[in-house]
């Protein structure tokens, strides 16, 4: 079964310099709380409020990267992360409401317009299941 995902859920890129890791920020707007953190919905994918950078980027489709590597004579080199995430979480859970949106679970994806897909590692906790 899927678990509630919150604040301080660590997330990974595919397409970040490994690790690639960050951490997902959960404002207390939603007004619930899961483990005593604010809990989240599939509307929580905003870059740089919800979604911090994962360190390095390397793919070509990054405007960034693309131009690093131009620059590297056609070496791909990868540039600093800043995520673009303008749809929100993909599927949520939909049996459950949260701000009238589907709670966040940890199977849900978030894709990055460069073409990275985002993922849940750890959710924040580990007490609270969707069904």
């Amino acid at each position: 079964m899927p678990i509630h995902v919150c604040n301080g859920a660590t997330l990974k890129c595919a397409l970040a310099v490994p690790p690639g890791i960050s951490t997902l920020v959960v404002l207390p707007n939603h007004r619930c709380t899961t483990s005593s953190q604010p809990a989240a919905n599939i509307n929580d994918h905003v870059p740089m409020v919800n979604i911090m950078p994962f360190g390095m980027c390397m793919t070509p489709s990054n405007p960034a990267v693309a131009a690093a590597t131009a620059a590297a004579a056609g070496v791909l080199t990868p540039a600093p992360c800043i995520p673009v995430t303008p749809a929100p979480w993909v599927s949520g859970a939909p049996t459950v409401i949260l701000d009238n949106m589907p709670a966040l679970d940890n199977v849900s994806i978030l894709m990055c317009t460069w073409g990275g897909e985002i993922s849940v590692v750890y959710p924040g906790q580990v007490t609270e299941m969707i069904p």
